[in-house]
Formats: C-alpha cells, sequence, structure tokens
C-alpha cells in the first residue's frame, strides 16, 4: 500500500504481489527487489523481453532453491525435494543449492524454454541500510549513541517493525513462550492492536510439555496481563518423538540443533492451523542472532562477535 501510494501505482487486483509488477515496469529487478520491505520469495516472468527474474529476502526468511544444468534447464521450488528429481529428468548433472539472500537473479529466456544466467547481484546486505528505509514511516532516529539516545532508537525500531506489520489482511496471532524475546512482541502487538482497533482480540500460542512448570507460569502471567486470548499446548515425550520424522522431511535437515528446536516449532504450528483462524503468525524468533543473546558471545572479542553476527543473520 504504502509503494503504491508512494509511486502512484494504479492496481488492478487486492493482491499484494502486483506491486511487483509495476516496480519492475519503472525500475527493473534489482531496485525492484530492494524496495521491498518484508520477507519473500519471488520467480518473475517477462514474456516480452523474455526475462526471467528470481529474488530472495535479505535474511532468507522465505526458502528458495534452484537447480540450473549446464544446458540450461531451470527449476525454482521452496523446497528442495521438489527439484531432485527435476535434476535428473533434465538429463544434466546439476546441484540443487539454496538461493543466496539478498540476491536478484536475471535470466535470458530462450526459444526453446533454457535460460542462460546474465546478472546475480546483491540488492541488499545486513550491515547497510536498506533502500526501502527512505519510505519508512517511523519517526526519525535521535542522533548520537549514548544511552538514552540508543534506547529511544530501539524502542521506535521495534514498534515500528510491529506496527508495519499489522498490515496483514489475514487474522494475527503470536507466539509467547513467557520468555523475554516472546513477551516483547506480544505486549507490544497487543498494544499497538489497540491502537490500530484491530477487529478481533489477539491470539497468543505457546507450547510446552508438563514438566516445565516455569515456563508454562510465565508466559500466563504475562498473556493475563496483556489481555491476550490464550492457547496452551501440551505434548508428551511420545508425541514429540513422534514427529521427528515429519520436522526432518519439513525441514530437509538432519541437524540435531535445529531439529530439537523445530519440533514443538512444529507440533504448536500444528495447532495453530488446525484449532484457530490465526494466519500471520508474530514470534520473537531471531534475537539472539540480532542482539547477541546466545552465551558463546560473550566469551569473543568485539571484532569475532560483529563478524559472526553478521555471518548468522
Amino acid at each position: 500500500f504504502q509503494l503504491r501510494e508512494q509511486f502512484g501505482f494504479e492496481n488492478q487486483t487486492e493482491v499484494d504481489g502486483e506491486i511487483l509488477l509495476h516496480l519492475y515496469d519503472r525500475f527493473g529487478p534489482q531496485k525492484m527487489a530492494s524496495l521491498l520491505d518484508g520477507v519473500f520469495a519471488f520467480i518473475l516472468l517477462d514474456t516480452a523481453n523474455r526475462k526471467v527474474c528470481v529474488g530472495r529476502d535479505t535474511f532468507g526468511v522465505r526458502p528458495l532453491f534452484k537447480v540450473l544444468t549446464n544446458d540450461g534447464f531451470l527449476g525454482v521450488c521452496s523446497e528442495a525435494k521438489g527439484l531432485t528429481e527435476l535434476s535428473v529428468v533434465a538429463g544434466a548433472k546439476a546441484a540443487v543449492d539454496p538461493f543466496p539472500p539478498g540476491h536478484c537473479e536475471v535470466f535470458d529466456l530462450k526459444p526453446n524454454g533454457k535460460v542462460v544466467s546474465v546478472q546475480m547481484e546483491a540488492f541488499h546486505h545486513c550491515t547497510k541500510e536498506p533502500a526501502h528505509a527512505v519510505y519508512d514511516s517511523a519517526p526519525a532516529l535521535l542522533a548520537g549513541v549514548d544511552e538514552d539516545a540508543v534506547k529511544a532508537n530501539i524502542r521506535t525500531l521495534f514498534e515500528n517493525a510491529v506496527r508495519k506489520r499489522l498490515m496483514a489482511q489475514r487474522r494475527i496471532g503470536c507466539l509467547l513462550s513467557g520468555g523475554l524475546d516472546s513477551s516483547l512482541v506480544s505486549a507490544t502487538l497487543m498494544k499497538l492492536a489497540k491502537e490500530e482497533k484491530l477487529q478481533y482480540p489477539l491470539q497468543t500460542f505457546s507450547i510446552g510439555s508438563e514438566d516445565s512448570p516455569d515456563l508454562l507460569a510465565a508466559r500466563k502471567v504475562v498473556a493475563a496481563y496483556i489481555g491476550s486470548e490464550h492457547h496452551e499446548v501440551n505434548f508428551s515425550i511420545q508425541e514429540g518423538i513422534q514427529a521427528v520424522r515429519d520436522v526432518i522431511y519439513h525441514l530437509e535437515t538432519y541437524d540435531i540443533t535445529t531439529i530439537r528446536a523445530s519440533v514443538p516449532m512444529f507440533l504448536v504450528s500444528k495447532y495453530i492451523r488446525e484449532k484457530s483462524d490465526s494466519v500471520v503468525i508474530f514470534s520473537g524468533e531471531g534475537s539472539d542472532e540480532l542482539t547477541q543473546g546466545y552465551i558463546y558471545f560473550h566469551k569473543v572479542t568485539p571484532a569475532e562477535t560483529s563478524q559472526d553476527t553478521t555471518r548468522t543473520l
């Protein structure tokens, strides 16, 4: 909506993806991608100029994989498993690779349907201010790096990040573990939802086992304090074990830490889909990477911390 208003585009539909066509037509693929404020993965087919454009958001929140054979067969999918058989059908050996976050690739489309990559560029890096920031609705930040200014700026940016995501057309909910990160997101979401006069009660969701009473108590306290419609999901050890196969299938990894963290996330997501009508789900995920919350950050030098944070993001 903001981009449509900013550049005077006349939409023919209410589909949010239509903005890509207008931006591409006016600015080309690289600037189009750089102006998108959010998480995304796209494939744009330009039949008039025989181009194919592929892009993925800065932090790679949206999964995207591609296979490109030596003879120009291109396959793109949100899951690697969707391409493994294609690489065989194509008749030429090719690896299935993750599409690099923060990049846009342009292909020339030949008459026979094969492609040639002609441009692969980064449209944003996490250490630089994004191009869409000039169109952001956030209040101006305070100058300086004194403690009060830094705290005020963090609050401004944090609240703005939550506010801009209230524009969702589907019902909004929030994961609530009872920890600092999700509690801050939930509380801020509730505050801004009231200001924006959201037409339905905010749903929060927690998951845990019966042997974690401390966390159960904490999230109940937070949910009661902010006044959300709270849902508790409890799972047994057996239910967790039974979910592992599905988790590995969907994650496409055998990494132990990732699987361990994703089992409860899988179960609570399944509950939300089956037992509620909330579709856009906020969470505190990513805050430890962004604010260096992991314990190992305390044991490294500032230079090492900066490099590792950039790599992780």
